[in-house]
């Protein structure tokens, strides 16, 4: 609906600012912090450095440093990684969920705002709060990052109406874009079968960051054979790491269960069959390939 809003409390903001803050990024994330500016935010990844996923996030520029919009159940795991990397750099990285909250609401009501563009990443301001066009997914509508205090006020002022998060959830995962429970990715899929390159979240033209040699020699050497692909559950339940298999040939693993399942599934293996119904251990389901994803 345009007029609705769901309030993502389960995300968090960090903060990071200082005169390193630009570089520091640059030399972490999968994608080109130069594309982050006050007209334009972006969505990146910070990879082990085999490239497998660790953490995935949206980038705002905000005064003198930038907003990372990230999941909230992996956000001080995220800030201590961060902290890691920054040794001698002249960065100051803060968390600042008990201050900002996130409301995503539709792109339809995002284009009736003056100067809005249909552009992902797009990026104008609200009084001085950043809208952001989602920039892995038009779709997706947009995201208003704001002060706690003025939240309601203002959500009354832009004829916003609250909507039940699941609302939201379902609709990212209809997209194949998965709403949570990230941590159940890490260290077990490459960041490219992420579909981080379809997503807008991988810059090949960019120098190093960490993680970006595997990712490249993936792309390079047309070495992408699985990917992250959502379930649609017929029947039953599913099983974290339950594997699929068709024709006694294992297809793929069941990463992420519950109401919003997701699978890394051997897309160009000769047994996978798209519209199938697959049996599983103890439910039927469906792969469901997005159509913004070209396979």
């Amino acid at each position: 609906m345009k007029n609705n809003v769901y309030i993502l409390d389960d995300r968090s903001v960090l903060y990071i600012s200082g005169e390193d803050a630009k570089k520091f990024l640059q030399n972490l994330i999968s994608n080109d912090i130069n594309k982050v500016t006050d007209n334009s935010s972006c969505f990146a990844s910070l990879l082990t450095p085999q490239g497998k996923f660790l953490f995935e996030f949206i980038i705002v520029k905000h005064k003198q440093g930038y907003f990372i919009d990230c999941e909230k159940f992996q956000a001080e795991n995220f800030l201590k990684q961060l902290t890691l990397y920054k040794l001698r750099s002249k960065v100051e990285i803060l968390n600042l969920s008990n201050e900002f909250v996130i409301g995503s609401f539709s792109r339809e009501k995002f284009l009736a705002f003056e100067g809005a563009q249909d552009i992902s990443g797009f990026t104008l301001k609200y009084r001085e709060d950043p809208i952001i066009l989602d920039p892995r997914n038009k779709d997706l509508g947009a995201r208003l990052i704001i002060n706690l205090e003025k939240l309601y006020l203002s959500l009354k002022k832009l004829g916003l109406k609250n909507d039940e998060i699941k609302n939201y959830y379902g609709h990212c995962h209809q997209l194949g874009i998965v709403p949570k429970n990230l941590n159940k990715l890490q260290n077990k899929i490459f960041g490219i079968e992420c579909n981080y390159e379809e997503l807008n979240g991988i810059d090949f033209k960019k120098g190093c960051y960490v993680g970006q040699e595997n990712t490249a020699r993936i792309k390079l050497k047309n070495k992408l054979s699985k990917r992250l692909l959502p379930i649609q559950l017929v029947e039953g339940n599913l099983l974290e790491d339950e594997k699929i298999i068709n024709n006694n040939i294992e297809i793929g693993i069941i990463l992420i269960n519950g109401n919003y399942p997701f699978a890394l599934i051997k897309f160009q293996n000769a047994n996978f069959e798209k519209n199938k119904l697959y049996k599983g251990k103890n439910g039927s389901f469906k792969i469901l390939i997005p159509e913004w994803l070209k396979i």
